[in-house]
């Protein structure tokens, strides 16, 4: 993207929607495009947490799957009508086909696309995921990575985290992406 000086000034033309598994780095990768750019940091989980006063996990519980996914898709519906941020998504929001389209329509969508053995390093001492509240959560783990591959491959973008890059490594190659397609731009 080139060096960022008083004179050249980064512009985020659109809004920049994260998606991929849990574990990908999207809330640590969004916050740091989010600082990079000075635009918002926005996550559709800390949002529906706010709101509701309790944890994804507590949601899951008390409420099920389909009632947490309808109020994610409700919450990112109103995220996207915003001015132009960055959003990390729930590692499922992406799956519903509305949602995809929606997200596509409004928004440059990025896949952090991750191994499961990267994934599961990062998951694994983390109670705080309901759906791997299971008897093999690595094999659960394994299981929800297939399943949700085809839909991450329909975003616009894919970019590789990686063991060992750092946060910023990672960011670099984001943005690379995203200035190389115009949804990042240099102003002077």
């Amino acid at each position: 993207m080139g060096e960022t000086t008083p004179e050249n000034i980064l512009r985020l033309t659109r809004t920049v929607v994260l998606v991929g598994m849990m574990g990908a780095g999207k809330t640590a990768i969004g916050k740091a495009l989010s600082a990079r750019l000075d635009v918002p940091f926005e996550d559709s989980d800390a949002e529906i947490e706010a709101a509701s006063k309790l944890s994804i996990a507590e949601i899951f519980d008390r409420y099920g799957e389909p009632f947490f996914r309808e109020k994610e898709s409700q919450v990112i519906g109103r995220l996207l009508e915003g001015p132009p941020c960055i959003l990390s998504t729930g590692g499922g929001a992406w799956l519903s086909p509305a949602n995809r389209a929606r997200i596509s329509e409004k928004a440059a969508v990025v896949w952090l696309k991750a191994d499961l053995s990267l994934l599961w390093n990062r998951v694994k001492h983390k109670d705080s995921r309901p759906l791997l509240r299971t008897a093999n959560p690595r094999e659960t783990l394994a299981e929800l990575l297939a399943a949700r591959t085809p839909a991450y491959e329909q975003a616009q973008f894919a970019v590789e985290t990686r063991a060992g890059w750092s946060i910023d490594q990672t960011t670099d190659a984001v943005m690379d992406r995203l200035g190389a397609a115009g949804i990042v731009e240099m102003t002077r």
